[in-house]
């Protein structure tokens, strides 16, 4: 499936199911581990958890393969990579904590540190 069919997919289900600010990162040229990252807050742990397996069953349905949930044990967040696409679902405490969006929107040095 194309990226951009992809991420719209990706984003109209979070927001179908009530995830909170909803942002699209683009990596390209940032990172080689994804073209995007999308970030999204739940309401409560159980809230993450339901929209992360909505998520994955919309996915497996659009014929994208079978994907893993990380943070299994995490209740206050959870990780779908589908290689093209990473999706982080958050609390927002721990969105605010850990703040992916200032991180990869920011631009990046290409100065080499020598050491």
């Amino acid at each position: 499936m194309e990226i951009p069919k992809l991420k719209k997919i990706i984003e109209t289900t979070l927001n179908e199911n009530k995830a909170d600010n909803i942002v699209s990162i683009n990596l390209k040229g940032k990172s080689y581990i994804a073209d995007y990252m999308i970030i999204a807050s739940g309401t409560s742990s159980r809230h993450i958890q339901s929209l992360s397996e909505i998520l994955l069953s919309t996915l497996e349905k659009k014929g994208m393969g079978r994907f893993k949930i990380e943070g299994g044990t995490s209740d206050g967040w959870k990780l779908i990579d589908t290689l093209d696409i990473i999706i982080h679902i958050f609390h927002p405490e721990k969105r605010k904590f850990y703040d992916l969006e200032k991180m990869w929107s920011e631009p990046l040095l290409n100065e080499r540190i020598n050491i």
